[in-house]
């Protein structure tokens, strides 16, 4: 193939929603208060855990961790989609777009591994109580969060790595709401059918894993609870583990079917429509979903308010 005639893309173009054009002022607004809502409720739940001592365990210690967590994994897209909704040139450099790639793929690991994390700790609580304080220690605490972070911070090297050397020739049209491993691999100028299965087998190991990971904790606290002889221990118990598990169905609802597929079987806006939700809308609900439904944290809430002396 004569390479002669080729220009090196240096920049792209994310075309994001095309079919509502005319309505980006509406979105951008609706984006903008979703994201400042994001900020403000994780960060909230952020400082809470870690101002109120009566919430220093090992789940709370877990639940802080995840709302900063989801501060970087937010500031890695939702900033860049509100400057393309008002700009009329959505474009983004080849390095940003690296960039913006490598860290979200690589916060969003890490999010699987801590989801998995706080799984493991809710069956020691749960299935093994009497010995969960001497295993679940502040020591053992510290050595997870930095092996999730790690893990997390490690893993999208390689993939960047080899797109880094991809010639990309034109059409510099990215057919997604933000810079992704596939949408950017369609437009190299070589065969990436390798770094396509590489991706998939990357990501279906590790969102795979971890899922099933989560799915065996469960399974194993559900068989544990069930033998609780009475209905306040069964409620008890269900009730440390409601918020979590309902950010897992959440989270793992919409990147299965993104990054678990071979194939490309759905629809571009079908696409889109599924990172709105794992890229926006999880990191959106996640305070909700732990302070709305978690006693301790509103709990905690109110003392610092008096403390602050916004309530009497």
């Amino acid at each position: 193939m004569d390479t002669g005639n080729w220009s090196q893309v240096t920049e792209f173009i994310i075309l994001g929603f095309p079919h509502l054009q005319g309505v980006q002022t509406y979105l951008f607004l609706l984006l903008l208060l979703i994201y400042l809502t994001t900020i403000w409720g994780n960060l909230l739940i952020f400082l809470v855990v870690r101002l109120d001592s009566q919430l220093h365990t090992p789940m709370y210690h877990f639940v802080s961790i995840l709302s900063f967590l989801e501060l970087g994994y937010t500031a890695s897209i939702i900033p860049k989609m509100l400057a393309n909704l008002l700009s009329e040139k959505k474009t983004i450099s080849f390095s940003g777009c690296l960039l913006q790639i490598y860290f979200f793929h690589s916060l969003g690991a890490t999010e699987c591994y801590l989801l998995t994390a706080m799984a493991y700790d809710r069956y020691l609580a749960i299935c093994q109580p009497l010995q969960y304080h001497v295993l679940m220690t502040p020591t053992l605490c510290a050595k997870i969060a930095v092996g999730c972070w790690l893990g997390g911070l490690a893993g999208p090297v390689a993939e960047i790595s080899l797109i880094w050397r991809f010639s990309f020739c034109g059409p510099n049209h990215i057919q997604h709401i933000f810079c992704d491993f596939p949408p950017v691999l369609s437009l190299a100028c070589t065969d990436t059918s390798i770094n396509v299965l590489v991706d998939f087998i990357i990501n279906s190991c590790k969102i795979l894993a971890t899922f099933l990971l989560i799915l065996s904790s469960y399974v194993h606290i559900l068989y544990t609870v069930l033998r609780i002889p009475s209905a306040m221990g069964k409620r008890k118990a269900f009730s440390t583990c409601a918020s979590h598990l309902t950010v897992v169905l959440v989270f793992y609802g919409s990147i299965l079917f993104m990054y678990v597929r071979l194939k490309k079987s759905y629809s571009l806006d079908y696409d889109r429509a599924l990172a709105v939700v794992y890229s926006v809308l999880t990191p959106f609900l996640n305070p909700f979903i732990y302070s709305l439904r978690n006693k301790d944290i509103k709990e905690a809430m109110r003392r610092q308010l008096k403390r602050t002396g916004v309530l009497g």
